[in-house]
């Protein structure tokens, strides 16, 4: 189990550092329904990375692991090709980022006054269908198959996975439950933050994720 869940912790984090999200959750903790739209978001996110995860594993489970319990070489290309794909993403990002300071897509502006059905919606859709999330995702969900770990401890894996993924925008719920109307400012300066540098963060974020997913591949292929 330990093998499987060192090998999703970078992931997660890769999965939690994603600076739109956090964004929504802050503007929508901003609105008049703040206390049921915050933790409806982060439940859809959680269930999101939850679900395509657990597809994952029952479909690279039925593969069976490799040699000696060792990850098998599909394991590894998976992850080349991932890790290809997340690079392109992370030059993508780059060079499509805004002119301005600004950067944020025009449809956050309504988000304060969604209601929880609308923001568990999103939370799903954003850490389910989010090309990045779903990517680290499959590539977390493939290595914890792959490790030849029993059931229970693959599911320990993929749950350490997804709490870890649900901390980008679950800090913010926490914070406004934790501080009440004293969050206000607080979140304010993070959403301000993240808004100026949305695209640098995506960017740093894909780029050290690419780099470790192409650096595992070779490795297990060379192994």
């Amino acid at each position: 189990m330990g093998q499987a869940i060192g090998a999703v912790l970078p992931l997660g984090v890769g999965v939690a550092l994603s600076p739109l999200p956090i964004v929504a959750v802050v503007l929508m903790l901003g609105g008049t329904r703040g206390r049921s739209n915050g933790p409806a978001f982060l439940a859809g996110w959680l269930l999101g990375l939850a679900v395509v995860g657990t597809v994952v594993l029952l479909v690279a489970g039925a593969l069976g692991p490799g040699d000696d319990g060792e990850p098998a070489d599909w394991v590894s290309w998976v992850k080349l090709a991932l890790g290809v794909l997340v690079l392109l993403l992370a030059l993508r990002t780059w060079r499509t980022r805004p002119s301005d300071d600004g950067g944020l897509p025009g449809w956050m502006s309504a988000l304060d006054s969604w209601t929880a059905g609308k923001a568990f919606g999103l939370g799903a859709a954003l850490s389910a269908a989010n090309p990045k999330n779903l990517m680290l995702t499959i590539a977390a969900a493939a290595a914890i198959a792959q490790t030849g770990a029993s059931a229970g401890s693959q599911a320990v894996a993929l749950a350490v996975f997804v709490v870890i993924g649900g901390l980008g925008p679950g800090l913010p719920v926490v914070i406004d439950l934790v501080m009440g109307a004293r969050a206000a400012r607080l979140l304010a300066q993070l959403k301000s933050w993240l808004a100026r540098h949305n695209a640098a963060v995506l960017t740093v974020v894909l780029l050290v994720i690419g780099a470790k997913l192409i650096g595992d591949a070779v490795a297990g292929l060379s192994a």
